[in-house]
């Protein structure tokens, strides 16, 4: 939404005012200050991102295009490795990204093998699993709705056959693969025409096994993961999903959060019946509620695992991203060992009996088979009556916003002072990144949302995302191109040690007049960091920010006049100060990027000086000074009016259809 450039003004005699384009289309320009102030009051508040940021990247160094639309994409990449690997129809990208030098791209044809074509409409070989693999790569795809694998060396591709259950028979089917040293677990079904139930599977060790099919209602798998306990027999397999909620009550979501437990050494069990599935299955409710604001978040979207720095997996973080059914998001934060606890101790949901011994979910030691009348116990009463609930003595999500999240990485980092701080890049469903910092114990933690990241050069949905800790970059791809994000973007933060520290981002400082980032600057020079305290800003040197340069226009009397002011900061209330009142005032959440001052006719009382002014808790700076002066001259107002007709014909442009969706609106 942008109104006609600064500078034009309906300019004409003061006795015989000629009317505007404005004026002449019939809206009356207190109409669409209304307008104006509808828009205005939409948006996000305080909880949203503070500044936003195109990430341009280096010339020819951080985006690359595939050349054409990959609509089903898969992204690899090693950690501390400057190379990139993507999926596409038929072929394999590989990217390198070395530092310094400009980004390339080179292909791997791997086709549908011949003879697999059985409909011409599906032919195609979409790839959907990369793998590491011993010196080269596991690539498997759909292959014409024949699943098959390809080991990749060397950029040489050798097929290894037809692999039921690494790959599934269709791009869009919702599928997960686990990889544990020799084992493969998968959740692809194995025939295309039967065995819909989806079910988890150990595809590769010693004894195939998958879940039974009553234990999870139509589920979709999101994350899963090994989990390395104090004993070898105790390790266990966790993997994230949502299903179908049995409560049909109308008033109850539709679906429901779940995490699984299963015993990595579950060797089967004793009977016909138990002898091919998974004996030590359990399943209980991940709970992400805000009792306060009474808000529920029941739709698990991504899961990021963060482990422990000193390797005690008791104290692995499990940061879920929820949604509700107004694609409203929040992140709740679970440890493992909270996880863990719950499936040892709780009981069954709906069973009243005495539980048998051992007891179901329990890991047996020296390979030893589950009892049938565990097993029994167990599938027919897989969820536990104890939900799982987030870290924190108020048991509520870390935060919740009105952007829909769809990803998350999570990076620990330390500030220069040696603080330790958990930084969240998450994926919206406008193709942009939003970077929140997390602070101090769970406890008593901060959580302040920095900036918003839009990483592509064509705006896009994002596909899949990749975090880099040893590099310090995201790669992120879209269906046209990939992208390689820094982490710490320090560039994007205007207004001098001000502007720097009340990013509040503790990647970044202010070094020797610049804000740069902690890890260019060398340790021996001192940097300003205040990353915490509310007023930030009061760590610079210089206690009051620079004053915004005066700039000056000459208008006609009783002309019309607009003042524009970006909004840098999403925190910040903007308003436009003229003598000693405030003329315009636009709060935290204004939609538009600017802050607009109409005047309408100017008179007397209007010239002088007039100051845009941002007010972000204590923290207040002058963004915009202009004066307006009073100018009579014919030329002045021909050439004018000749500039301002045709910039209002483009505004009119617009206009009806501005009008229209905030009346809809």
């Amino acid at each position: 939404m942008t109104p006609p450039p600064p500078g034009c003004a309906s300019l004409g005699a003061p006795r015989a005012r000629v009317p505007s384009p404005l004026a002449r289309s019939g809206l009356p320009l207190r109409l669409l200050l209304l307008l104006w102030t509808v828009a205005a009051s939409q948006g996000h508040p305080r909880n949203g991102p503070r500044i936003s940021a195109v990430w341009k990247g280096h010339a020819g160094q951080d985006h690359v295009d595939f050349g054409l639309a990959e609509p089903h994409t898969v992204l690899f990449h090693e950690p501390g490795s400057s190379s990139v690997w993507v999926g596409g129809r038929s072929k394999v990208y590989v990217f390198d990204f070395s530092k310094g030098r400009n980004a390339s791209m080179r292909t791997v044809n791997i086709g549908s093998t011949k003879g697999s074509c059985r409909d011409k409409q599906d032919c195609k070989n979409y790839i959907t699993l990369l793998e590491k693999q011993g010196e080269g790569l596991l690539v498997c795809g759909t292959n014409a709705r024949r699943p098959s694998c390809w080991t990749l060396v060397n950029d040489t591709a050798e097929l290894l056959g037809e692999r039921r259950g690494y790959a599934p028979f269709s791009p869009d089917e919702n599928s997960l693969v686990l990889f544990d040293g020799s084992e493969v677990y998968s959740t692809i079904r194995k025939q295309e025409y039967n065995g819909k139930i989806p079910r988890f599977r150990r595809i590769k060790g010693e004894i195939e096994l998958y879940t039974s099919d009553t234990v999870m209602q139509n589920p979709q798998f999101i994350k899963a993961t090994i989990v390395h306990q104090d004993q070898a027999y105790d390790d266990k397999i966790y993997y994230f999903f949502r299903e179908d909620n049995p409560d049909k009550n109308p008033e109850a979501p539709l679906n429901v959060s779940r995490v699984a437990q299963l015993c990595r050494g579950d060797q089967g069990g004793e009977s016909s019946l138990s002898v091919s599935k998974w004996n030590t299955f359990l399943k209980a409710m991940l709970v992400c509620s805000d009792t306060t604001s009474n808000k529920n978040f029941n739709r698990l979207q991504d899961v990021f695992l963060l482990p422990d720095p000193n390797g005690q997996w008791r104290d692995t973080r499990v940061y879920g991203v929820f949604s509700n059914p107004w694609n409203y998001s929040a992140v709740c934060v679970y440890s493992l060992g909270d996880i863990d606890k719950v499936f040892r101790t709780s009981s069954l949901k709906g069973y009243h009996s005495d539980l048998p011994n051992p007891r179901p979910g329990k890991c047996l030691p020296d390979r030893q088979p589950i009892p049938t009348e565990t097993f029994q116990v167990a599938d027919s009463h897989p969820e536990v009556v104890q939900r799982v609930e987030p870290m924190g003595p108020l048991k509520a999500p870390l935060f919740h916003s009105k952007y829909h999240y769809q990803k998350v990485v999570v990076h620990r980092m330390h500030a220069s002072n040696g603080e330790t701080f958990h930084v969240l890049y998450l994926t919206t469903d406008k193709g942009t990144i939003h970077k929140v910092v997390e602070s101090g114990e769970r406890e008593h933690s901060l959580v302040f949302s920095i900036l918003e990241i839009q990483p592509f050069r064509r705006p896009a949905t994002i596909q899949a995302m990749s975090l880099d800790s040893d590099r310090r970059k995201l790669y992120v791809n879209s269906q046209w191109e990939v992208s390689q994000v820094p982490l710490d973007l320090c560039e994007v933060y205007s207004g001098g040690c001000h502007g720097c520290l009340m990013a509040r981002d503790p990647y970044c400082g202010w070094n020797q007049d610049r804000c740069v980032s902690i890890y260019s600057s060398p340790k021996s020079e001192p940097m300003l960091q205040s990353i915490n305290p509310a007023e930030p800003h009061k760590g610079c040197p210089n206690p009051k920010p620079e004053q915004a340069p005066l700039q000056k226009v000459s208008l006609a009397q009783n002309s019309r006049y607009y003042l524009s002011c970006p909004m840098e900061s999403r925190h910040a209330t903007y308003s436009w100060r003229h003598e000693n009142s405030v003329e315009q005032s636009c709060e935290p959440g204004h939609q538009s990027p600017n802050c607009i001052l109409f005047i309408e006719n100017l008179t007397d009382l209007q010239y002088g000086h007039y100051y845009c002014e941002a007010q972000e808790g204590s923290y207040l700076h002058e963004a915009q000074h202009w004066q307006l002066l009073r100018e009579d001259g014919a030329m002045t107002s021909h050439l004018l009016g000749r500039a301002c007709a045709l910039a209002a014909s483009l505004w009119l442009g617009v206009l009806p259809t501005l009008t229209l969706g905030l009346l809809v609106h």
